[in-house]
């Protein structure tokens, strides 16, 4: 299965860094109301879905949906992730805040999946 996505709602914020290796990432608006890649096990507050290249440039963050994820590990379809390095999906371990649910496996770092976006604090 291809990854898709379905119905994302998105908002615009400026990016804290060059972030155009980071697409398809979980990410977190800051302290200074800026863009920057989700620290790993901790909630996020959405998953970016463009290229910003530089400071302050437009970060598109979908924040409900059904978005594209990149993995940072093996996902099983159906599970519940987390955030892990970089910003990159991997499976919920203990203390990790759920971030999302993988509606297709992923065979490993860098796979591109689809996952239903879930609200954590």
């Amino acid at each position: 299965m291809s990854a898709y996505e379905n119905a994302v709602t998105a908002i615009s914020l400026p990016a804290e860094s060059d972030l155009s290796a980071s697409q398809y990432c979980f990410v977190t608006v800051n302290s200074n109301g800026r863009v920057a890649l989700t620290n790993t096990g901790t909630a996020s507050d959405g998953v970016l879905q463009n290229k910003p290249s530089a400071q302050g440039q437009a970060a598109a963050v979908g924040i409900s949906g059904v978005s594209k994820v990149t993995a940072g590990a093996a996902i099983n379809a159906g599970a519940f992730v987390a955030v892990g390095s970089s910003g990159r999906a991997v499976p919920v371990t203990s203390g990790a805040k759920v971030v999302g649910r993988a509606l297709a496996a992923a065979s490993g770092a860098g796979a591109i999946i689809p996952c239903i976006l879930i609200r954590s604090v």
